[in-house]
This record gives structure tokens, sequence and C-alpha cells, in this order.
């Protein structure tokens, strides 16, 4: 019953503090882990959640998912300072929000009750409801970001999550019972963006742009973003959420650095996203006919933005530094809920659920690709493999 979750919880728990100290209950202690997820997800209110759910949820990306990966690295680019926070119930963590992020709303709608803990700070037994491993100003190529300091790319992700898995096959006693618990889990990917914004359109500091036109380099990424994908899924993933890239040339850092000539937003950099993206949908294909045992779905961010509603999506609710984050300690505008963006680069939390809501369930065939999250996650991928 839904007024029960407390006891619930209280008895996993015990159960957690017990497998410290006997590893002969891993397999009943994993059993019961399901059974409590699955009884989770009667206990919630109605979120658009009626059928679908997992027992964890792993995220890879940047800083639209970032949840504190960042805040002890040498770099620009954290978060976990006010008016960050402002709208979130622990405050400033390191997330670059004024509140829930995509992922974190996601992962709401999956029926989990506590947010995904980010890899720096998850110990123990937080790693089986799934990690986020996410960080400000990473990207595809290891080398984007540098001149924001330290950042975790997403080959340090993946190879983060190696250790994620080693970890767990400690938990649950085997591999053959952690590849089967891995394929039932969420994984989401939103990667990409830095590799042009903190990449290939700052020319001071990256070759690229001089070494590739626009389409070779894309061609390059989405190369190096397939084997990191194939990768994902040699460490265990079998439903995997690809995040296309959004409209990048359209958030006021892009604007006010170069300039539209007329336009509502920069046409190059937009150009680089719809580029990235018309190439991700069949790479997406591609990875669904060469691993038939996992299901990718792809998620057209750039296609979802077109209409909003909102009222200001031409500058950010925070006054930003010259940097274009929030500046410390300073009261951000009012009425969050009218803005598109937080501050020059990220969504608000009210955008971040406009996102989210249809990435899990599409109210629009367009925007996704086969199908949204919501059947992504109630996916039979042994059923589709033995076709």
């Amino acid at each position: 019953m839904c007024g029960q979750k407390l006891p619930i919880r209280a008895l996993l728990s015990s159960i957690k503090m017990h497998l410290l100290f006997s590893p002969e209950i891993k397999l009943w202690w994993v059993l019961l882990v399901l059974f409590a997820v699955v009884s989770k997800q009667q206990c919630y209110p109605d979120n658009g959640n009626t059928e679908s759910q997992v027992p964890c949820y792993f995220i890879f990306g940047d800083s639209l998912a970032d949840s504190g990966n960042n805040n002890h690295l040498q770099t620009l680019a954290k978060a976990n300072y006010s008016p960050y926070g402002i709208d979130f119930p622990d405050g400033p963590t390191g997330r670059f929000c004024n509140g829930r992020t995509i992922v974190d709303i996601i992962a709401e709608k999956l029926g989990f009750e506590n947010f995904i803990p980010p890899f720096a700070t998850a110990t123990g037994t937080d790693i089986v409801s799934g990690v986020n491993y996410a960080s400000g100003s990473a990207g595809i190529r290891d080398e984007t970001g540098q001149q924001q300091g330290q950042r975790i790319p997403f080959n340090k992700q993946l190879r983060n999550h190696q250790i994620t898995v080693s970890r767990l096959i400690d938990i649950i006693g085997n591999n053959e019972s952690t590849s089967l618990y891995l394929s039932k889990c969420l994984y989401s990917v939103g990667m990409g963006s830095n590799d042009y914004i903190n990449n290939y359109f700052l020319p001071q500091y990256y070759p690229t742009s001089h070494e590739y036109t626009l389409e070779q380099f894309t061609g390059l990424l989405l190369e190096e973003y397939k084997q990191q994908l194939r990768t994902l899924y040699e460490y265990g993933a079998r439903k995997i959420a690809v995040f296309g890239l959004g409209q990048i040339g359209c958030t006021p850092d892009a604007v006010h650095t170069y300039g539209t000539h007329g336009s509502a937003c920069v046409v190059i950099m937009n150009n680089a996203s719809q580029l990235f993206n018309s190439r991700l949908k069949p790479a997406v294909d591609q990875l669904n006919n060469d691993l038939t045992d996992a299901k990718f779905i792809y998620i057209d961010f750039y296609g979802i933005a077109g209409d909003n509603g909102f009222k200001v999506d031409n500058i950010g609710c925070c006054q930003v530094e010259e940097g274009g984050l929030c500046n410390p300690n300073i009261p951000p505008c009012p009425n969050r809920t009218e803005y598109v963006f937080w501050d020059s680069f990220h969504p608000t939390e009210a955008y971040n659920v406009f996102l989210a809501e249809r990435s899990f369930s599409a109210s629009n065939d367009f925007y996704v690709y086969p199908f949204d999250i919501r059947n992504l996650v109630s996916f039979n991928q042994g059923a589709a493999a033995s076709k």
C-alpha cells in the first residue's frame, strides 16, 4: 500500500547493512531489491509512468546531466554554489540548473525515490540503483573542454562505469547474475554539444576547425561515438537512450559571442547540431542491426525544442559572469517557469521538465526513434533477438 513506503525503505536499508557482512545473502538481496522497485511503482502518484520500471539507471553526459561530478575538479565548469539549486531540495549540488535536470526528472518518472548519485560520491550499495557519470564541459573527444580545466570525457566515464560493474559483480555475486541485472537497466547518453561549443567553434584553443570541414569533423565524431556506444554495450548495457543535440546556436552565450546577423540564432552552430543529428539517427539503426539483443533509441532534442511555449527564450534567468555561468549569490529572476535558459548555456528546471516529458512519453513520433523511453524500458530484448 502507498502508505507503507517507509517500512520498505527500512527493510532495504537493513538488508544493505547485512549485505556488507553476509555475502551469502547476495542473491536474496537482489531479488528483494527488484521486488521493492516494482512495489514502489505502485505507490507513486500518476506521473505518466503506468507500465515502465527499471532496477537501475546509468547516466552519461555533460553539464546538462552533471549532478556533482565536477565539484572537486580543478575546473571553471562547476555549479556548486548559489543561486544554482535555488529550487532543488538540497540546494546547490553541482547541477547546472536552478532545480532538477532532465535525467533527474526521467528518474522520477521511472519510479526512483532518490536521485541517481554521482560517481564522485556513490559508495557501497548506492550503485545498485544506478550511477550518474556526467561531467560539465565533457565531450566525445578527450581534448574537448580542456580550456575549462579538468573534466571527465566520455571515454573516462566509460572507464568509471567499468569500475562500477566490477563493484556490482562483488555485490551480486557472479558475472551472469550481474549481466542479467544490467540488461534490465536504463542507460542514457547525451554527448556531442561540447565537441562543437568547447572545441570546433573555439579556434583560439583548438585546431579542429582549421584541420577539418564541419562535415569531416562531424564524421569523425560519429565514428568515435559509435565505438563508445559499442563499448557501453560490451559493459552490459542493453536499453540505451541516446539524446541528440539541441539548438546550440540559440543559447544566450552563442548569440552574444558570435552574433546572429539578423537571424534568431547562430545559424552555423545550429547547422552543426542538425548535421550531427542527421548522422546519429542512422547510427542508431546500425547499432540496432548489429547488436540484436540490445535496443538503442534516439531522442530528438532539436525537434522537441521547436514549439515550447516559453515566454523568454533569448536570455538567462540569472545574472552571468564572463564565462556564462551565474554570478555567485545574486538573486535570479523570480518568474523562472517562464524562462528557457537558466544561465547562458543551460535550461531551467521548467524547460527540463518540458524536454523530459516529451522524451519519456512522446506526443509526436518525430521526436523519438523508433520509440520513446517509456517503451524502451519495457522492451523485451530477448524476443527481439530471437526474431
